[in-house]
């Protein structure tokens, strides 16, 4: 159509071109003659019928447009059909890698029966644990940042990634499930069963929620084998039992080395391990040496893997698939080399909390890392 209309003559043109041309031909103050006849009336309305002539070709060209582009509303354009992987306040400024950029998608292993990505999201930043040290208004700005709409951004961005799973506490099940749901995603929910009086009020609340997988809370599993808490490890098999009884992996998680070795000497045999591990090497890693075996005394929300070393070498003799968490010490180290350093060491998974801008840059370092590993613990999963 717009071929048709460039290639004709402009005493052809049928709409704004005319009514332009009769405007500056117009001379308003030019004075009417006496006596003359007013025959403008019915001329003007004809050229003007004219003019419109051209009004049905302008909506079958806007149609056609529509079509081509397919405007729709913001929800379906960015949620279902193209996910936002750089929306933010600092766009001018700030550089983010989009999808274009991405080298491929992230490999799976397996728990069992359960297929799971090499890279796992964490859910603390949507939760809004930020665990930012001293920066006592994190925690807050991330939850204002992670509204439901972002998340469910998110989620997509790391499934058109190959991300599968999310670590997170039973909490934030509802809005994985929405995403689900709502989107027709298949991001599947690992819960920590971090809620509740104890682990099987954590496991209940899990699956009424709808997890998929669940473990034993890192920190509470610290806690009460440190306290010697009477009857934990008869609880944790309990609920080891009861998670399986629902045709779910059952895991035991642990921030120290110290909980993963007594639950061994106890019999335990989970499907999976969650366990901290990261190097030392940056600058806020400073603990209480008197105390930093003492839970909630030496930890400064700054150190998450006391004893890497250690940490590395018990694994090492475990059979069961390990997930890897606090691989960045929260943000303290660089992701080439927390990820390398987590699957050189032995891990099979690694956990990481993602905002939705990083993403694409994690999974392309991931591939990279896992390209190029180098371990002596084989793959388990």
């Amino acid at each position: 159509m717009l071929v048709v209309l460039a290639t004709l003559p402009v005493d052809y043109l049928f709409g704004a071109d005319r009514w332009l041309k009769h405007w500056k031909e117009e001379k308003p103050n030019a004075p009417i003659p006496e006596g003359a006849k007013d025959t403008g009336y019915s001329s003007k309305r004809r050229e003007l019928l004219r003019d419109m002539i051209s009004v049905p070709f302008l909506g079958a060209f806007a149609y056609v447009l529509y079509k081509k582009t397919k405007w729709d509303s913001f929800e379906k354009k960015y949620l279902l059909e193209k996910p936002d992987a750089v929306s933010g306040a600092t766009l001018k400024s700030f550089q983010f890698t989009s999808l274009g950029d991405l080298k491929g998608t992230v490999p799976k292993g397996k728990i069992g029966d359960f297929e799971l990505s090499k890279l796992v999201m964490g859910g603390n930043l949507i939760g809004g644990w930020s665990h930012a040290r001293d920066l006592i208004y994190v925690d807050k700005l991330i939850k204002m940042y992670h509204t439901d709409e972002k998340v469910m951004m998110t989620l997509q961005l790391a499934e058109k990634c190959g991300i599968n799973a999310i670590i997170s506490n039973p909490a934030q099940l509802r809005v994985v499930k929405k995403y689900n749901h709502d989107t027709g995603g298949n991001i599947k929910f690992i819960s920590d069963c971090g809620v509740g009086k104890n682990f099987l009020e954590g496991i209940e609340a899990s699956m009424k929620g709808g997890a998929d997988a669940m473990y034993s809370h890192g920190g509470k599993s610290d806690f009460a084998v440190y306290n010697n808490t009477p009857g934990f490890f008869e609880e944790l098999q309990k609920g080891l039992e009861l998670i399986r009884s629902y045709g779910k992996p059952a895991g035991v998680g642990a921030h120290r080395v110290e909980t993963i070795r007594a639950c061994v000497e106890h019999g335990i045999k989970p499907d999976f391990w969650v366990k901290t591990l990261h190097t030392h090497d940056y600058w806020s890693a400073q603990v209480d040496l008197e105390n930093k075996d003492v839970p909630e005394v030496g930890w400064r929300d700054n150190n998450f893997c006391h004893k890497p070393e250690e940490t590395i070498a018990f694994m090492s003799t475990l059979e069961q698939p390990w997930i890897a968490f606090k691989t960045l010490a929260a943000g303290a180290l660089k992701p080439e080399h927390g990820f390398k350093y987590a699957f050189d060491n032995g891990a099979d998974f690694i956990c990481v909390g993602m905002y939705d801008f990083q993403i694409v840059e994690d999974v392309n370092i991931a591939l990279n890392v896992l390209d190029t590993v180098n371990r002596t613990r084989p793959w388990r999963g």
